[in-house]
């Protein structure tokens, strides 16, 4: 199983730490599963200008050839302006709209203050669901509070990363079992 996480910004440390705690649950706990941290801070997208993702060059042809060969993706983002940030929908326009078909897609989101915490339902989920992802239902979010010098303080949200990381390795599995399914029924 390939499973892309992405760090959504390209500035800030927030969300790259908590993505960074992803990362070490899958290597310690799930050393099977292929992963690759993809933090938009450390390539230089293009804008997207409608053509397809493989017709790009450089980083950006790197960047979305990685997130359409992962069976799954783990999506942190930070908050700005109540809002996903414009690299992270950026990146999911030069994709194609059925990009996320048969993917699992779970979600981490970090914000300063917790007036945010329905952004990830309001703002992500449907790009999420337009795009046809399969949608872990939990996600975690994460406040201005929940941090101390790059590190995550709260015991509970690093509970709930590692159990976001649990149900999607667990949704991508049965996933893959309805799929196959599926297939021996038609005779695919």
């Amino acid at each position: 199983m390939k499973i892309v996480g992405i760090s959504g910004s390209n500035v800030g440390t927030k969300t790259k730490t908590a993505m960074n705690y992803v990362e070490a649950i899958l290597k310690e706990k799930y050393s099977e599963v292929e992963f690759e941290l993809i933090d938009l801070a450390e390539y230089e997208m293009v804008f997207s200008d409608g053509r397809n993702y493989w017709e790009y060059e450089g980083d950006t042809k790197y960047v979305s050839e990685k997130i359409m060969a992962a069976d799954a993706l783990i999506i942190g983002t930070p908050t700005f302006q109540a809002s996903i940030p414009a690299s992270l929908k950026n990146l999911f326009d030069l994709l194609p709209v059925n990009a996320f078909r048969d993917k699992v897609v779970s979600m981490i989101g970090t914000a300063g203050t917790p007036k945010h915490f329905l952004m990830l339902e309001q703002q992500l989920k449907p790009i999420l669901a337009y795009m046809k992802a399969t949608i872990v239902p939990t996600y975690v979010f994460i406040e201005e509070k929940d941090f101390y010098r790059n590190k995550i303080i709260n015991e509970d949200i690093l509970f709930r990363i590692e159990r976001l990381v649990e149900d999607t390795i667990m949704f991508s599995d049965v996933f893959e079992e309805m799929r196959k399914k599926k297939d021996d029924e038609y005779g695919f």
